[in-house]
């Protein structure tokens, strides 16, 4: 394997349109980790099915299908046949940790029908701050130990279910008053109260032995005064990996999001987030972006400024997720609305949840 291609499967990308364009399609040929789709990418569920088995059948290989398919506001995957759970502040209000694992199964039964292996859920963010525009709602509850409780609950039905969950925003969102995807939110807060509250529902996460953590494209002032999470070894290899112990995989959120693109070049976010401890980057829209992305970080190792063994620490994390939960094309579309898919989903949809996705742009 070329080095370009050991560099590209680090990547998962995002493209327009209800069909693979070309360049996605180049990209997935010269090496990338995978995909995510959005609402732009949806039509119905056979064609969402379809695409997803056709990317991973021009791959030719293990091709990490994801999608951010959380519940309430956050959902991809909308109308008959799948389920509108509700959002998981109104889940975790029962304290039902059973049910909520039942939802996480749910949404892992639904998520392997469409050919997903990853979801980027769930949001363990502590809902502290009312006035969140981003988080509020995607969050379960306003108390730590709940949100530790709940959040691990559901991904451990995510993970029984054979999709990946993603525990996010490390280390925590919730008490930010902007938006990530729209500016750079900076937190005060000192460490003692980072570990009694936000680190909290991560550091069960990390106990439990799940799959993966997405970052924060937040500045946490007690650790790094310039630097977002997503690009501080303070944040991610000395909080995330020493201190709480955390052995899977660590997940950028998208760097063309505003707290990232309009502060740092991608090269430096690529080049910086690597050494911080990042192993898998989520590039969502632009391929012009994603190729500059991935030559950066074919340039840095050259020359040294990544080096070689971060490169396979960060191959072989991933590759171990590939692994356990990447699946090759199936065609699963009609274990939707059966019996036991209706067990599942028994007490837990709403009619219809609308409200603002903030992930979507």
């Amino acid at each position: 394997m070329s080095l370009a291609s050991e560099c590209a499967s680090l990547f998962i990308v995002g493209f327009p349109g209800t069909s693979p364009d070309v360049e996605v399609k180049k990209l997935i040929d010269e090496g990338i980790g995978g995909i995510i789709l959005f609402k732009r990418n949806v039509e119905s569920p056979s064609q969402l099915a379809s695409l997803v088995r056709s990317l991973k059948t021009h791959a030719g290989r293990p091709l990490m299908a994801s999608v951010d398919q959380e519940g309430g506001r956050v959902a991809r995957l909308r109308g008959a046949p799948f389920t509108a759970l509700p959002p998981m502040r109104t889940l975790g209000s029962s304290g039902d940790l059973a049910l909520v694992e039942r939802a996480g199964r749910l949404l892992a039964h639904e998520c392997r029908a469409i050919g997903f292996d990853i979801d980027f859920a769930p949001v363990v963010d502590v809902d502290t701050n009312p006035a969140n525009p981003v988080i509020g709602d995607r969050s379960f509850h306003r108390d730590a130990a709940e949100v530790a409780k709940l959040g691990v609950a559901l991904s451990r039905g995510l993970e029984a279910g054979g999709v990946a969950s993603c525990a996010k925003h490390f280390p925590g969102h919730g008490d930010t008053s902007k938006d990530s995807h729209l500016d750079l939110p900076s937190l005060p807060h000192d460490l003692k109260r980072l570990r009694e509250v936000e680190l909290v529902p991560f550091a069960a996460y990390a106990k439990a032995g799940l799959a993966s953590v997405m970052t924060a494209h937040v500045i946490f002032e007690a650790l790094e005064d310039k630097l977002p999470a997503t690009m501080s070894a303070k944040v991610l290899d000395g909080l995330l990996r020493k201190e709480l112990g955390f052995e899977g995989v660590v997940v950028s959120d998208d760097l063309e999001m505003k707290a990232v693109s309009e502060h740092f070049p991608i090269e430096r976010a690529v080049v910086e987030g690597i050494n911080a401890g990042v192993d898998l980057f989520l590039v969502c829209h632009d391929h012009r972006v994603q190729r500059r992305a991935i030559e950066a970080l074919v340039k840095a190792v050259e020359q040294g400024q990544v080096k070689r063994d971060r490169l396979e620490q960060a191959r072989a994390r991933v590759a171990a997720l590939v692994r356990r939960f990447v699946h090759g094309p199936e065609d699963l579309l009609g274990t939707l609305g059966t019996p036991a898919h209706a067990q599942l989903a028994a007490g837990l949809s709403v009619e219809t949840f609308t409200g603002r996705d903030p992930t979507e742009r």
